[in-house]
């Protein structure tokens, strides 16, 4: 079934990803499906979502669960078949939900049939697929460049004598993106799916497809410049300024490439920008135009810290500077990152807020897994740990299996109606289970009901998701701005832990989210509660 969509179905949509190892398990062998994400796709649309954001299900050995694909047209047995597929693509359209599946363009596996004939020797076909150097002279690896999973980014080949790229694991060989057939290939995979019927792609690292040609080192980045945005403190790769392995000007022409394909299908994009440098002007240069990719997300919504006004001014404003037009997708959590609720040491009234606040934005939004269950971080055991990311810096960094353990259906099963079977793939926590879905559903306090409330509330209210923003202003910890379209909304939201009290703009303003616990003006004033916000409509 195709979905009667306009070509601007992703402008303000709201996505909800799906990571389906952990999903719903309907096998019982402990990991998650294709049948199992169809099973579960009402609760979705009852949310109030658009669309579904599914995370690589391609046939893959797993040692990065899917993110190292060996077939990029195939569904790995684990999760069902094609036809499995092509049944979720049907009933999610049924249900008024667009499609939009995770494609791993950066790197394969070295499984992959392309990378198993390119390190044969040098001079075969797929020679130049993926990104081959000659040692310096004293055998060292090309260049200084790291992997964002620890040590070079280079892997010494014995069959080539020579070294691959992996910018990831050294099982996640880099293609070579300046090599015009590896691209057709890609756009070909590409064309594979949107053929059966999907509506759009998750772009993983999207600025790590093309190297510099040149091999040149990275400078090193001042420690007072370090974050940890892009990878873990602990991490030496935060140590480079990173202007030579990723964010190439290449890029652009190849994501208008890609764009062309999508164009026919009324199909969109949302790349993922890893960059904690230049994430913004990153994602301002692959949206704006109109030829490229439609969506970008970068990280700064992901950070560690907990998002203040003033953060989000500098943000705002550093995308008006560089491309008012560009349009951002924002989030607060997925499988990479801590779940926000943990990693901003959120109560419930602030995790409230913040949800207000990002449904509020101008962009599209991204909403994990069990975010609208309130799910903190999982706590687990190293013996429980599958992320070798997190064995790699395990107990500095603990890795991303905290964010990934299964969703919790049902609190009285002991894992949480995601399995029948006597384990899963990843522990569900006690404190999991207690705020399953069936335990919230109905219960009209409950955070789920005020996720499919606010949800709703979005839709409600066209102008927040394709309405145009004033500047944010902050003051304090109240960031406030207006959203102007077919009706003008005040937005405010005190992001901090005192009460805040603001002067409105010339009104009559009137409380439209009182439902929601939206705060009232009195006398052309607000005073916000800790974590309190208001949404006013004028006239």
């Amino acid at each position: 079934m195709t979905l009667s969509k306009n070509s601007d179905w992703w402008r303000g949509a709201v996505i909800y990803q799906i990571y389906p190892r952990s999903f719903q398990d309907t096998n019982g062998d402990g990991i998650g499906d294709l049948p199992g994400i169809t099973q579960r796709l009402d609760h979705i649309a009852a949310l109030g979502a658009d669309a579904i954001w599914v995370s690589p299900f391609f046939t893959s050995p797993m040692k990065d669960f899917g993110y190292d694909v060996s077939d990029y047209c195939g569904v790995d047995p684990m999760f069902g078949t094609l036809q499995d597929f092509d049944a979720m693509v049907e009933r999610a359209h049924a249900l008024g939900l667009c499609v939009m599946i995770d494609l791993v363009l950066s790197h394969t596996s070295d499984q992959h049939p392309w990378f198993k004939e390119s390190r044969r020797d040098r001079h075969n076909p797929k020679a130049d697929w993926y990104v081959w150097a000659n040692p310096r002279p004293d055998g060292t690896p090309p260049t200084n460049w790291l992997s964002i999973f620890g040590g070079s980014a280079w892997h010494w080949d014995s069959r080539r004598e020579q070294y691959y790229l992996h910018n990831f694991l050294t099982s996640q060989p880099d293609l070579n993106f300046h090599n015009s057939d590896v691209q057709q290939a890609l756009l070909d995979a590409t064309t594979f799916w949107l053929e059966r019927g999907v509506d759009g792609f998750r772009l993983d690292t999207i600025n790590f497809y093309f190297h510099d040609q040149n091999l040149r080192d990275n400078p090193p980045l001042p420690p007072r410049e370090r974050n940890d945005l892009t990878a873990p403190k602990v991490n030496p790769y935060n140590h480079q300024m990173h202007l030579f392995d990723k964010s190439r000007p290449e890029n652009l022409a190849f994501l208008r490439a890609f764009r062309a394909v999508l164009e026919p299908y009324g199909a969109a994009a949302v790349g993922e920008v890893g960059d904690s440098e230049r994430g913004l002007q990153i994602m301002a240069a692959y949206t704006s135009g109109g030829d490229k990719v439609q969506m970008c997300y970068p990280f700064e919504l992901l950070q560690p810290n907990r998002i203040s006004a003033y953060d989000l001014q500098s943000a705002f404003a550093l995308l008006a500077s560089e491309a008012p037009d560009a349009w951002p997708c924002w989030s607060y959590s997925n499988h990479d990152v801590i779940r926000h609720i943990t990693r901003w040491g959120l109560n419930e009234r602030g995790v409230r807020t913040y949800l207000m606040l990002i449904l509020s934005l101008r962009g599209s939004v991204c909403l994990y897994q069990g975010e609208e269950l309130g799910l903190p971080e999982a706590e687990l055991q190293f013996e429980d740990l599958q992320d070798p990311y997190g064995i790699e810096f395990w107990p500095e960094f603990k890795g991303r299996d905290g964010s990934r353990t299964p969703m919790v259906w049902d609190g009285g099963n002991g894992l949480g109606g995601f399995t029948s079977s006597a384990k899963s793939w990843l522990p569900v926590t006690a404190p999991h289970l207690a705020l399953a879905v069936g335990n919230q559903s109905g219960q009209s306090e409950s955070l789920l009901e005020y996720y499919r409330a606010a949800l709703h509330f979005r839709r409600d209210h066209k102008v927040l998701a394709h309405g145009a923003m004033s500047p944010l202003s902050a003051a304090g910890d109240v960031a406030s701005f207006a959203r102007v379209g077919d009706e003008v909304l005040f937005c405010a939201f005190n992001l901090g832990p005192n009460e805040a009290v603001l002067d409105l703009p010339e009104g009559p303003w009137h409380n439209v989210a009182d439902t929601l616990g939206g705060v009232a003006p009195q006398s052309g004033r607000l005073t916000l509660e800790a974590w309190g916000f208001a949404l006013l409509r004028r006239g």
